[in-house]
C-alpha cells in the first residue's frame, strides 16, 4: 500500500495570479515557475475542489447514474444531456460528506461507505479543478429520496439506474462520454471484476 492520500487543501497554494474574472468561476493568468527555474503565463480557471461518487448496487448488478444538461457538450454540439456519476463542489466540507451529500441531492441515495479510488486534476494544463474519486456499494432500499438535485441552483437532475454490464460495454467502446463516470467505472471492473461476469 502507498502513502495515505494528501489532505485536501483549505485554501489554493500561493501561485501569483492576475484574475481576469471572478463568479462562480475565477479565470485568471497564473505565472508558473519551471524546473529551470525560469516563469511562464498561463491561463487558469479556479472553482475549487469536487467530489464524485459511482454507487453500485452489488446483488442488483445495477449503477446510480445522473442525467443533467452540460454545456460543454452543448458547445460542440452534441447531445447536452451527460450521464455521470454524482458529482458537486465541496463548498468547504471534506471529500467524503461532499460525496455523501451529492448522492442525496442529486440521486436521493443514502450511502454510508465510501471506496476512494483517487484523487486526480481533471484539466491540469489549465484548471485547478481536484476530483476526489469514490465508489459505493447501496441496496435498492437505500433510495431514500427523489432527488433531482438542487432546482434554485438551476439543477434539473435525473437519477437512474444502469446495468453494470452495460456501463462495462460503454467503456470498452468507448461511448461513455463523461471522463470521471469512465475512471470510476475502470476502477469498479478492475477491483470488482465478478460484478461483471456473465
Amino acid at each position: 500500500m502507498g502513502a495515505p492520500p494528501p489532505a485536501p487543501a483549505s485554501a489554493p497554494a500561493s501561485l501569483p495570479l492576475r484574475i481576469i474574472h471572478r463568479g462562480w468561476n475565477t479565470f485568471g493568468i497564473a505565472t508558473l515557475t519551471q524546473p529551470d527555474g525560469s516563469t511562464v503565463p498561463r491561463a487558469l480557471e479556479d472553482h475549487g475542489e469536487a467530489a464524485v461518487v459511482l454507487p453500485y448496487d452489488p446483488e442488483r448488478r445495477v449503477a446510480l447514474l445522473v442525467r443533467q444538461a452540460r454545456v460543454g457538450p452543448a458547445f460542440w454540439g452534441e447531445p447536452a444531456e451527460l450521464d455521470e456519476a454524482p458529482a458537486g463542489g465541496l463548498d468547504g466540507d471534506a471529500p467524503e460528506a461532499t460525496a455523501l451529500r451529492e448522492a442525496l441531492e442529486e440521486a436521493g441515495l443514502h450511502l454510508t461507505r465510501l471506496e476512494r479510488v483517487a484523487h486526480a486534476y481533471s484539466m491540469p494544463s489549465i484548471s485547478s479543478e481536484r476530483l476526489w474519486l469514490y465508489l459505493a456499494p447501496y441496496a435498492a432500499a437505500d433510495r431514500a429520496a427523489a432527488g433531482g438535485g438542487l432546482h434554485h441552483e438551476g439543477e434539473q437532475v435525473e437519477a437512474f439506474e444502469v446495468p453494470l454490464a452495460d456501463l462495462a460495454a460503454a467503456a470498452r467502446d468507448g461511448t461513455l462520454r463523461d471522463l470521471k463516470t469512465l475512471v470510476l467505472v475502470q476502477a469498479l471492473m478492475l477491483r470488482r471484476p465478478a460484478l461483471f461476469a456473465p
